[in-house]
């Protein structure tokens, strides 16, 4: 039987349990509470917080200054309102990635870090970041990639002659010889705007602009105010040339001077404010070419891989022997194209090839024959008749072009489909759970 001190005991320890039991349940449903409804999903405040918690690391990571608390949430509640509508239009179209194609793609980022998936998973969780969380951001980002590339990116073409101008109208490609490192802030206006919100929003920018020029962070007065995809990086671009700047403001950027901010400009998603933070020159593209000649035997019912190799030692011994190598490739050789030719494939750049036969040319010495090499298309012997150093900046240029105005191309567009996706459906924000 319990004395009186030990029942006093017992009921200070109950009531204590079931206080802490209140609390911790209570705190439970308040992470349970809906922040946002996004169409027929919603967001959670545990949701929130775990995105809350990623985003606060790799602010305080870069050293850049924290916005308020409230302009961060709300920045990241918007953020998260965006990724959910791509990953539900996703859901609709039947895009989805299998566990294997994640894994890999996680494996590929390890690898680039120069570490195997469990030393990433270490180094993850030193940073206070699960492996879980990690491959979960993963998953999305591929998927809202995959989205994107359905809804825009088969929309966008360069045609030949949109690099010849670009070519002729940009002073010979000389600009082309400078990266800019810029630094963006987006205040958005609806598609449908009044004249009235185009003004207020024409104000605000207007008046970052006053305080940017007056010393106020860039990085900070992104996270805080811009309604792009990249606020939460301080509204960092990244290093780019000049046919990789957004059309809108490529003509701006290549006059300003480092640390320059430009005035608001206006397109179909708001008004822009631009920063030169750095700028840099490139030099010369040089690259080795190679000339190069092969024969090629074909696998097929009669001539099984070994048959093949066989024919082509044959024919190296010949070669060895005295017969003309362009006669043997003439008579001999499946590729037709090149036999025509004596074999030829004239000269070559790097990527030009298939790896295994590019591998393969790249060791051998100027007129040295191959053993046989296997590539999709059958079996080779290939012959290097000459290298050289090319400037390639020209190729280097039009290549860089076109693929630099499709990238600008699908920013543009995707800028305008995300607006205009957020625009068209239904959400509603809880504000006071923010």
């Amino acid at each position: 039987m319990m004395n009186p001190l030990q029942i006093k005991k017992t009921l200070v320890t109950v009531i204590t349990g079931f206080g802490l039991l209140l609390s911790v349940n209570a705190y439970s449903e308040r992470l349970d509470r809906i922040v946002a409804v996004v169409e027929d999903d919603v967001i959670l405040e545990r949701e929130l917080e775990r995105e809350v918690t990623t985003v606060v690391k790799r602010i305080q990571a870069s050293k850049m200054e924290m916005p308020p608390w409230s302009v961060l949430r709300k920045q990241i509640v918007e953020k998260m309102i965006i990724e959910k509508l791509q990953r539900l239009l996703a859901e609709r179209t039947g895009i989805n990635i299998s566990q294997e194609a994640l894994d890999s793609a996680a494996a590929d980022i390890a690898q680039r870090n120069n570490m195997n998936t469990q030393q990433f998973k270490t180094e993850l969780e030193s940073q206070g970041l699960s492996y879980q969380d990690f491959l979960s951001n993963l998953r999305n980002e591929i998927i809202i990639n995959q989205v994107r590339g359905k809804e825009i990116g088969s929309r966008v073409n360069v045609s030949d002659s949109e690099v010849e101008h670009y070519l002729e109208t940009q002073d010979k490609f000389g600009e082309e010889s400078t990266q800019y490192h810029l630094g963006h802030i987006l205040i958005a206006v609806k598609e449908a705007a009044s004249s009235a919100e185009i003004q207020k929003a024409k104000a605000k920018a207007d008046n970052l602009v006053s305080k940017l020029r007056a010393g106020q962070d860039f990085s900070q007065a992104a996270i805080s105010n811009s309604q792009d995809s990249n606020a939460l990086k301080g509204g960092d671009l990244g290093w780019r040339k000049i046919a990789d700047v957004p059309s809108l403001f490529s003509d701006i950027v290549s006059k300003l001077s480092q640390g320059e901010i430009t005035e608001p400009i206006r397109s179909p998603s708001g008004f822009h404010i631009v920063k030169l933070l750095e700028v840099k020159g490139i030099g010369k593209a040089m690259i080795t070419k190679t000339k190069v000649r092969h024969i090629l035997i074909k696998t097929n019912e009669l001539i099984d891989d070994a048959e093949a190799q066989k024919r082509l030692l044959a024919l190296k011994a010949r070669i060895a022997q005295g017969d003309d190598f362009a006669v043997l490739a003439r008579a001999q050789s499946d590729d037709k194209g090149s036999a025509l030719k004596g074999g030829s494939l004239d000269w070559v750049a790097p990527g030009d090839m298939v790896k295994a036969f590019e591998d393969s040319m790249s060791k051998l010495a100027v007129n040295e024959i191959s053993e046989p090499i296997q590539t999709q298309f059958g079996w080779h012997i290939l012959q290097v008749l000459g290298r050289e150093n090319k400037d390639n900046s020209d190729q280097n240029k039009k290549n860089f072009v076109k693929e630099a105005i499709r990238k600008r191309k699908i920013e543009e567009e995707t800028e305008l489909w995300l607006r205009r996706l957020r625009d068209e459906s239904f959400v509603e924000i809880y504000e006071d759970r923010i």
